[in-house]
């Protein structure tokens, strides 16, 4: 396994990669690291927007404006050597408007005056010539992050709200984020066993941090991909229910990385079929030990996929899964099943995807869930911050009846 030795710049070349997964990158990052890249997760937010639009038509989804929008700015920021730089765009390689942002990348990098070069990240083989190779020391350092992303995030938004002291559960979340950055680094306690002790300790800290019981509102939160991972999607969400004392929960990520071997892997050859069913199994296994560690802690996480996947059944119609597809109903039926009857819906204004398989189920849904409101708020470039959180805010003073 590659030995990470962070600020050394050993590797051949910086890889750029644009914010998107909050409360997974600072882990994830370590995934991209290999002999050729230095990986660097995007920080700067002032303008990329602005920029965005400058090179992107305003037709294009918001995350590829903002994606766009952070790359270029980063370029024009003169802080990376641009004859050692390349910036990665990861792409899900459906029938829908993200499979088509590493062409929009590159024709804005030209457009801005630069020769960087733009490699894509998939599974499905698309742009073979400018697919990051993927090593296995890589994959297995992108599904120990996800696992762990999923169960730091998970455990914070629940004990957040409640903390006795402000910036308890901050500090506890850095602290494992430094842990868990170590062992990515050096290659170490990355197996299986023990990853499922780490969860145990893991979640036994987080529960030991003083909460009070003061009431609050229960939000679930689905959505497309990147409004609901990352800040910069969704108008930093997140602060602002924490603001209105909510507790809001959001779905791991290995269950989305499970929909989508349950969904677009089906396709495949008979051979990668049958690796593709084994990683399935092996992932859903982990997923049901980071489980148990939660529920042991008695708080609250979905079920594991293939349940979650059951209590579906009957709400929403399988065939839909183009992009996240069926997965957002799915969660809505979680959330309701889960207790937190106000559901958000944050998705990228125009995303087809979301609008078929998310908001076409939504009224459905509402009439066959018992005490469940959902509120579908869409972002864009030309939206407006104040009716967004008009929108939320209606959201939280609904009055839920029992």
């Amino acid at each position: 396994m590659y030995r990470i030795v962070e600020g050394t710049n050993r590797e051949r070349y910086t890889m750029l990669i644009p914010a998107m997964l909050d409360a997974h990158f600072p882990l994830l990052k370590y995934a991209f690291y290999s002999p050729d890249y230095c990986p660097v997760i995007l920080e700067n937010e002032e303008g990329i927007g602005d920029i965005g639009l400058k090179y992107v038509n305003n037709d294009m989804c918001y995350p590829a404006i903002l994606n766009i929008g952070q790359m270029i700015a980063a370029l024009q920021s003169g802080a990376y050597d641009l004859s050692q730089t390349v910036l990665l765009m990861p792409q899900a390689g459906d029938a829908c408007r993200g499979s088509n942002y590493t062409g929009k990348l590159r024709q804005a990098v030209e457009r801005a005056g630069f020769f960087t070069p733009v490699l894509s990240l998939n599974v499905k083989g698309l742009e073979k010539e400018q697919q990051v190779r993927l090593h296995p020391y890589m994959v297995w350092r992108a599904f120990v992050a996800v696992m762990y992303g999923d169960l730091i995030m998970i455990l914070r938004n629940q004990i957040q709200p409640y903390e006795m002291q402000p910036g308890t559960t901050k500090k506890k979340v850095q602290y494992w984020f430094d842990r868990l950055s170590e062992d990515l680094c050096k290659g170490r306690r990355l197996d299986s066993f023990s990853m499922q002790r780490r969860f145990r300790e893991i979640a036994e800290d987080f529960a030991r941090i003083p909460r009070t019981h003061k009431p609050c509102k229960k939000v679930g939160l689905v959505g497309e991909l990147y409004t609901k991972y990352c800040h910069l999607g969704n108008w930093n969400l997140l602060e602002y229910l924490a603001e209105q004392e909510c507790e809001c929960y959001v779905n791991g990520l290995s269950w989305y990385v499970l929909y989508y071997i349950d969904t677009h892997m089906e396709k495949e050859g008979c051979l990668m079929k049958q690796a593709y069913r084994m990683g399935f199994r092996f992932i859903l296994r982990i997923q049901r030990s980071m489980i148990a560690a939660i529920r042991q802690q008695g708080l609250y996480v979905m079920d594991d996929f293939c349940s979650f996947k059951e209590h579906a059944r009957g709400y929403v119609p399988f065939e839909c899964c183009i992009g996240d597809g069926w997965l957002m109903g799915a969660e809505i039926v979680g959330h309701a099943l889960g207790g937190y009857s106000r559901v958000i819906a944050a998705q990228p204004f125009g995303c087809m995807p979301n609008h078929v398989c998310g908001r076409g189920l939504y009224p459905s849904l509402a009439r066959k869930l018992n005490n469940i409101t959902i509120t579908s708020v869409d972002y864009d470039s030309s939206g407006s911050p104040l009716n967004v959180k008009n929108r939320i805010q209606m959201a939280l003073d609904f009055k839920m009846t029992v």
